[in-house]
């Protein structure tokens, strides 16, 4: 997605935002939601209004970018939710606390990020990859089920073509959140090798992914496609990586 260089929050921000690479991880004044990569800030230095990229997209057209998954709908664009009642996004199965796409007929929500989700990713020096599913037959690297679901709401997962692979949108959002806000993300902390594991294991409580010693290529291989998956489902749901994220991964080449 192409963003803006500049974007006016008429509604609900006197300043225009620009436009900026994110150094470290923020919480999107927008749906709420944690985020990396691109963001749009407010340059007045005492003001920490920030939004995702694909927030301020919204403001500005009111329309999703792409919208992949539900076809035969009318996506519109709000500030807040116009219904009575919660609603859940129905790629991610969470609450949506803020911004929001809406189908007209008022049946679908989406996050804004997660409206432009990818829906395959290319695993590299692999013919295999990444797809985005809303049934899936494996169960999630993190919380062990094959639903991860909110009422109606079934909610997506990134499932490899092997299928050997698979993580709920919903619960790697969570445990990236989790991560942030145990220091696992901060650039002032050095990524040792102990906190890169714990990270790890967080995201993955029951695969090994601890490089050790003795272990055979094809454990090691199977170590690193493991990191390499997590890497890439983090880029797409929380935005380019960078420096604090992408040195988490790192271990894959220890």
């Amino acid at each position: 997605m192409a963003g803006l260089l500049e974007i006016h929050d008429k509604d609900g921000h006197h300043h225009k935002l620009k436009l900026k690479k994110s150094e470290v991880p923020f919480i999107c004044g927008g749906c709420k939601e944690l985020g990396f990569g691109l963001r749009y800030q407010c340059p007045n230095m005492n003001c920490n209004y920030i939004l995702h990229e694909e927030c301020g997209f919204g403001l500005e057209y009111r329309r999703p970018p792409t919208q992949k998954f539900f076809k035969r709908c009318d996506f519109q664009f709000h500030q807040q939710n116009p219904l009575p009642g919660t609603r859940i996004c129905d790629i991610c199965a969470l609450d949506i606390q803020g911004f929001l796409y809406q189908c007209s007929h008022g049946d679908y929500d989406l996050h804004p990020h997660c409206a432009s989700l990818p829906l395959t990713i290319s695993l590299p020096d692999s013919k295999k990859v990444i797809k985005l599913c809303e049934k899936i037959k494996s169960r999630c690297l993190k919380c062990q089920r094959k639903e991860r679901a909110t009422g109606k709401v079934q909610g997506f997962s990134y499932v490899s073509s092997d299928g050997n692979l698979c993580y709920h949108v919903a619960c790697l959002k969570e445990a990236c959140l989790d991560n942030w806000k145990k220091g696992y993300f901060q650039l002032d902390v050095p990524a040792n090798e102990e906190i890169k594991i714990l990270a790890l294991q967080n995201l993955a409580p029951n695969q090994v992914v601890r490089p050790s010693e003795g272990k055979s290529s094809k454990a090691m291989k199977g170590i690193n496609l493991l990191i390499t998956f997590l890497k890439l489902v983090v880029s797409a749901i929380l935005g380019e990586p960078f420096t604090l994220v992408s040195t988490v991964f790192q271990i894959s080449q220890n």
